[in-house]
This record gives structure tokens, sequence and C-alpha cells, in this order.
């Protein structure tokens, strides 16, 4: 039995969650990966972050182990940054579920846990993100045992309040804690 090998990254704004792209094209205009670490061969992403968003991102050469992670309902904690003051109704909508739209069908999202956080103290991030001159921002915790694509992003919009910073903050036991951007960390176990 082969031994495996297991990271957890703080994937920074801006990088797509792949090693890299057969797409010339893109290989010259995008940021992978494999940019911010040399990583054996085989590694493959748990999970993606889409390039806008950041932070927990684990890693692993056990397909097996990434596909139970992937479908087992393994709960992924979001701090999103919204646009305006998000209420306690907004919240209760996000708790319940939303309707957002999955390869051009309607999706209504599983219950999830959400709650309103004060400002976590993240790095800045290598874009700047709009200032309170712009008007006022929530930090909102949401926890999901799902992951369609965009999903977070596409809940906060579908009760009014679109996110402006995404940040994955812990899949499972596994936690961004004492990562910065661009950290990699090997581990023995991921779940």
């Amino acid at each position: 039995m082969p031994l495996h090998k297991h990271f957890k990254l703080y994937k920074p704004y801006g990088y797509i969650s792949q090693m890299l792209s057969n797409d010339e094209r893109q290989s010259r205009k995008k940021k992978f990966l494999s940019d911010l670490y040399p990583f054996p061969m085989g590694v493959m992403a748990i999970g993606r972050l889409d390039e806008k968003s950041e932070g927990l991102l684990l890693l692993t050469t056990d397909g097996k182990l990434s596909d139970m992670i992937n479908r087992s309902g393994v709960e992924k904690e979001y701090y999103a940054q919204v646009d305006g003051q998000i209420s306690d109704k907004e919240i209760k909508k996000l708790k319940e579920g939303v309707t957002i739209g999955v390869n051009g069908k309607k999706y209504l999202t599983k219950p999830c846990k959400v709650h309103i956080v004060d400002s976590p103290q993240f790095p800045d991030r290598s874009k700047k993100i709009r200032d309170s001159r712009h008007g006022p921002t929530s930090w909102i915790s949401i926890i999901i045992k799902e992951g369609k694509y965009r999903q977070v992003r596409k809940m906060t919009s579908a009760v009014g309040f679109p996110t402006l910073r995404l940040v994955r903050i812990r899949i499972g036991s596994q936690t961004l804690k004492d990562l910065e951007p661009s950290q990699v960390i090997s581990v023995k176990k991921l779940i």
C-alpha cells in the first residue's frame, strides 16, 4: 500500500486551485498552485476555491480520500465579507436554504449554519477590497456540507448581499489557524 502525502495550504487570492493547465494561453495568464510550492507528483486539490477566493485548501496524493471528503458531507466553514449590513432576516433565509443557479438549473441549497462574526484579522489581500467610503460591509460565517460551484457567493447574492471577500477557514477538523497566505504545511492525516 503506497504512502500518501497530504498538505494544507493557505491559497491566496488570484490563484487557481490546480497544479497547471494544458491550455497554453491559460498557463501564461494564470497563477497555479505549482507556482507556490514544489508539490510532489500526483498531488491534487481536494475540492476547489475559485480564483477570487482564498483560504484553506487541502491537497493529497490519495484520490480515494479526496473523493471521500468531497462526497461525504464534511463541514466546510467560510467567512464571507458581504456588501451591506446583513440582518437576521437574511441570516435566517441562508440557514434554511436559498435557491441558486447550478449548471443552468435552479437548486435549493441545504440547510446550513450561518451567523454574523466580528471583522476577522486576515492578512491584506493582493487586490484591495473597496473601503468604508463605499458603504458598510458585514462578515458572516457560513458552514455548509455541500459544495456547488461558487455556492457561498451565489447564496449571499440570493439574499441581496453580494460577497466581497471569501475566505475558507475550516474543512472538517483542519483549520486555517497559524497559516499565512501561500504557506504550505505537510500533515500526517487530513480527516
